[in-house]
């Protein structure tokens, strides 16, 4: 009897360490898989971080001192043209009594400038149809009827405070983030 009872007592040992080299056995290769999986994705992943030339473009500083008012300026911010408008108080008044509901994507020159710079309006320089550049920024370009800017692609013509008025645009010249720095310097792509 003691002979039956110690061959049970080894054979249930033998199917307990059975049990446990399959356990680990199990582990190491959920292991290894996620070990494999995780070499496998960090790159995957890292490789859609911006690259560095990007990185270094994340953000413009614009100086507003030699704009005079009723010019515009165009230069770049993340490879794409930005157009910097100092608006005169005769544009002002002239794109604030519009009604905005009047407007194929109503917005008021209040929303599309910084609290007490309203005479400073800073949109990307790509229309918002097709891509092309619109006119209106450089000095004698066609403004288009409305005074603003004018896609020769076209003929979307948006108003002096970039928002669309006529033509195929289905929108307003995007306003990116910006902040001002000074009363004379803009920080294009920062957010305040």
């Amino acid at each position: 009897m003691a002979t039956v009872e110690h061959q049970h007592r080894e054979e249930a040992l033998a199917e307990d360490q059975g049990h446990r080299r399959r356990d680990f056995i199990n582990i190491a290769a959920v292991s290894f898989a996620g070990v494999g999986a995780a070499a496998v994705i960090v790159p995957v992943i890292s490789q859609m971080n911006p690259s560095a030339d990007v990185l270094a473009l994340a953000t413009s500083e614009v100086d507003l001192s030699a704009i005079k008012p009723g010019q515009a300026i165009k230069t770049i911010y993340r490879k794409q043209p930005l157009f910097v408008r100092h608006l005169t108080p005769q544009e002002i008044a002239a794109v604030n009594a519009v009604p905005t509901g009047s407007l194929r994507d109503p917005q008021t020159l209040a929303e599309r400038t910084k609290p007490g710079k309203q005479e400073w309006l800073v949109t990307m320089g790509v229309c918002t149809h097709l891509g092309c550049v619109p006119l209106g920024a450089g000095e004698g370009e066609n403004r288009g009827p409305f005074g603003g800017y004018f896609c020769p692609c076209h003929g979307s013509a948006y108003d002096a405070a970039a928002r669309i008025r006529q033509g195929p645009a289905p929108k307003n010249l995007e306003v990116p983030d910006y902040v001002f720095r000074s009363d004379t310097k803009i920080e294009v792509g920062a957010k305040a």
